[in-house]
């Protein structure tokens, strides 16, 4: 069974629809560690009631972004990590954990790349006033939310739609897509 990491930021809701799928046996793989850089992070909380270890580092006591990663890939390593899933992670990947797990990273974004890239995609959308936004799901390069395409869902704008309501319907998908291409991803061999 591959071993997969979730990286997260903040609250953890695409970490949480993660582990929900592997204890429904949705998932053929172990979710083997959680990485926050955020200490405090509602993440943390949801790994410990699922009992998944967490490594918690904060870039700020790194001398560097390359001490940073060099810490996370040796945690990766003990735990025999195959797959890193960022689940609203906010940080770009560096090169060190990039030419470790090159072509073993993915990342949730949640608008119809390559529209609305970076921070805050729902926000963009919204001020957009398009008609259609969306998830997508795509592998990790050296790049905001620019690498190679997995899978999209379109998510509708309706005419009277909120910030809020529009943030719920992408987190609907989300929950839903994201464990979906998880599960083919470590369905593969190797």
């Amino acid at each position: 069974m591959k071993k997969i990491a979730v990286f997260a930021s903040g609250s953890g809701s695409n970490f949480q629809a993660l582990v929900d799928a592997a204890k429904a046996d949705q998932l053929s793989c172990e979710i083997a560690l959680m990485v926050c850089d955020k200490p405090g992070a509602f993440a943390i909380e949801r790994a410990d009631k699922a009992g998944i270890p967490s490594l918690v580092i904060s870039p700020k006591d790194c001398a560097s972004k390359v001490d940073y990663e060099k810490q996370i890939l040796q945690k990766l390593n003990e735990s025999e990590v195959e797959l890193i899933v960022l689940a609203g992670y906010m940080r770009l990947i560096g090169e060190t954990l990039l030419s470790a797990y090159e072509g073993r990273i993915v990342n949730i974004h949640p608008s119809l790349l390559p529209s609305f890239p970076g921070k805050d995609a729902i926000g963009q959308a919204f001020q957009a006033k398009v008609m259609i936004t969306g998830v997508t799901v795509h592998y990790v390069d050296e790049g905001m939310d620019t690498g190679p395409i997995i899978a999209q869902e379109a998510v509708k704008m309706d005419e009277n739609e909120t910030r809020e309501s529009l943030e719920a319907k992408i987190h609907q998908v989300e929950h839903l897509l994201y464990p979906n291409v998880i599960q083919k991803l470590c369905s593969r061999e190797k």
